[in-house]
C-alpha cells in the first residue's frame, strides 16, 4: 500500500508561483509512475502532468504547458509541481497520482491518490 501526501498549497495572486509536493510512503516508489490532477469546484477532474519512474519524461495538458514544470526526487519519495504565471483559472484542489506501467492522462488509470491541496490564484 502506497500513501501519498500532498502539501504546498495556498493563496496566491494572479502571476505568481507555488511548488507543490507529495511525499510518498514505502519502497517502491521509483517504480511508479506520478501525475498531477486538479479539480475546481463545479468541473471534472483533469490531468495536469504526469512523469515517468526514472523521471526521464513528462507530459503536460496544454493550459499548463510552458508555466508548470513536474519532477520527482526519488531518493526523497517525492514528486513536485512547481506552477509559475498562475491564473484564477488554476484555482482547485491539487492531487497527486501514482500507477505502476506507462504514463497516462487518465485518472482511472491511477492506483493510488493523495487528499489534495488546495491552490486559489486570485485575481
Amino acid at each position: 500500500q502506497v500513501q501519498l501526501v500532498e502539501s504546498g498549497g495556498g493563496l496566491v495572486q494572479a502571476g505568481g508561483s507555488l511548488r507543490l509536493s507529495c511525499l510518498a510512503s514505502g519502497r517502491t516508489f521509483r517504480s511508479y509512475v506520478m501525475g498531477w490532477f486538479r479539480q475546481a469546484p463545479g468541473k471534472e477532474r483533469e490531468f495536469v502532468a504526469s512523469i515517468t519512474s526514472s523521471g526521464g519524461t513528462t507530459d503536460y495538458a496544454d493550459s499548463v504547458k510552458g508555466r508548470f514544470a513536474i519532477s520527482r526526487d526519488n531518493a526523497k519519495n517525492t514528486v513536485y509541481l512547481q506552477m509559475n504565471s498562475l491564473k484564477p483559472e488554476d484555482t482547485a484542489v491539487y492531487y497527486c497520482a501514482g500507477r505502476y506501467g506507462l504514463w497516462s492522462r487518465l485518472g482511472n488509470e491511477y492506483d493510488y491518490w493523495g487528499q489534495g491541496t488546495q491552490v486559489t490564484v486570485s485575481s
